[in-house]
């Protein structure tokens, strides 16, 4: 049986090959903090801390969704009705009807990024994202002309859409909204952030190879073959026993087959991916470069710390309330919590069982009412409601979410000992 002082000890252990690299890790359960934990180096000159600010790519999507539930709570924007009601301009080739609800779950047809510009200098450019997004109409994925489609994950267009209404109906910059709204109720003022101040960039974790110099930005991270000493440190992981009996006994317990038991790959359409999160069909974006992370763009550069997402999540834990502050109203958060759309996933190799802005737990426990949001990197926050349990693992390790098992073991470590 697993003891929340465990979580250190497993945390350095997936370090696995890349002894220099780490992460921090927070967790809540019963609104109290039971673990908090960092390992590694975060910048060639400074350790990990529970504080150290990261890009988090799409966690900051369950952030956004945590924002617009609590200007819903107070009667500043709804749900459901149509984004042009908010922003005249977005009411145009076929996006009428289109309602904040639609894009917060990925149904409103709206993921198509490679469609609307291949320029880093547009994605960076606030005022030009909006006019063309505003401009821009619904597609229908590859594959789904036919048969139709769950939903399509707006990895990159979905934040603008959201930031702009944002900033329209509230006639305040973003990064103030999320202040007021979210990060002083919480107290965590400085470590969550959609607008990064230029004096903050040196303060970002990185990964290991922009620790010396300008990094080969044409390189994107791949699943490397399993050393026998990952293998062994794989074995011996407190969730092993789950992933070894969901595999079956002649199957290796390696990170590609563990991998396999959360992401269909076999079923990835990789045009509708590319689509929805490479603007020029590959990892050009260097959302490590000040001038990437200085920028809004909300679905794929926030930054934010272990401990401030820990609070967000743990304050979903407890129904929308923190020290005694209500946040997100009941009505709000009982819908936010409900599953809207039930399906594979036209652009992720998965059903995300979205809700309002949130994925479902990628967990083979039984966690039927868990949700967050992960980050393309594999760093994730989330909470179960279930077992009143706030979790957020961030890091600097060089991969991807479809290529490493960090966030399974450590969450379904914790979906394990708080079960008890």
């Amino acid at each position: 049986m697993t003891s929340w002082q465990d979580f250190p000890q497993v945390l350095e252990q997936l370090q696995f090959d890349e002894p220099t690299a780490g992460g921090a890790l927070v967790i809540y359960q019963d609104g109290k903090e039971v673990v908090n934990t960092a390992f590694g180096n975060a910048t060639i000159n400074d350790a990990w801390t529970t504080k150290t600010l990261s890009v988090n790519f799409s966690i900051g999507k369950g952030v956004m969704a945590t924002l617009v539930a609590i200007l819903v709570s107070k009667g500043i924007i709804d749900y459901d009705a149509p984004i042009g009601q908010y922003w005249a301009a977005f009411a145009n080739h076929g996006k009428q009807n289109i309602t904040l609800r639609q894009v917060l779950t990925h149904s409103a047809g709206l993921f198509n990024i490679a469609n609307l510009t291949q320029s880093v200098d547009d994605l960076t450019d606030w005022q030009a994202m909006g006019e063309l997004v505003a401009s821009m109409s619904p597609d229908i994925p590859k594959g789904q002309e036919q048969h139709g489609y769950a939903s399509a994950y707006s990895a990159l267009v979905s934040g603008w859409i959201l930031g702009h209404v944002i900033e329209r109906v509230t006639g305040q910059r973003l990064q103030a909204v999320l202040d007021e709204h979210l990060a002083k109720p919480l107290g965590m003022v400085g470590q969550i952030y959609y607008e990064l101040p230029y004096d903050k960039v040196d303060e970002v974790a990185r990964p290991v190879r922009y620790f010396e110099g300008v990094p080969d930005t044409k390189r994107k991270p791949t699943l490397k073959p399993d050393s026998p000493q990952t293998v062994q440190t794989l074995s011996k992981l407190p969730a092993a026993k789950l992933w070894q009996d969901a595999l079956g006994s002649t199957n290796l317990l390696g990170t590609a087959n563990i991998n396999r038991l959360y992401f269909d790959t076999s079923k990835m359409n990789l045009t509708n991916y590319k689509n929805a999160l490479m603007p020029n069909g590959r990892d050009g974006v260097e959302y490590y470069s000040p001038s990437v992370m200085c920028a809004k763009i909300p679905a794929a550069n926030g930054v934010s710390s272990a401990h401030a997402l820990a609070l967000i999540y743990a304050m979903h834990a407890n129904g929308g309330v923190w020290q005694d502050q209500i946040l997100i109203s009941p009505a709000v958060m009982a819908d936010l919590r409900r599953v809207q759309v039930d399906g594979f996933d036209a652009v992720m190799p998965a059903n995300m069982r979205w809700r309002t802005g949130f994925h479902r737990l990628f967990s083979i426990q039984h966690t039927p009412n868990a949700y967050g949001h992960m980050g393309y990197n594999g760093s994730v926050a989330f909470c179960d409601p279930d077992r009143k349990l706030s979790f957020a693992f961030i890091h600097n390790f060089d991969t991807t979410m479809l290529n490493d098992v960090r966030q399974f073991a450590l969450s379904e470590m914790a979906v394990l000992h708080s079960s008890f």
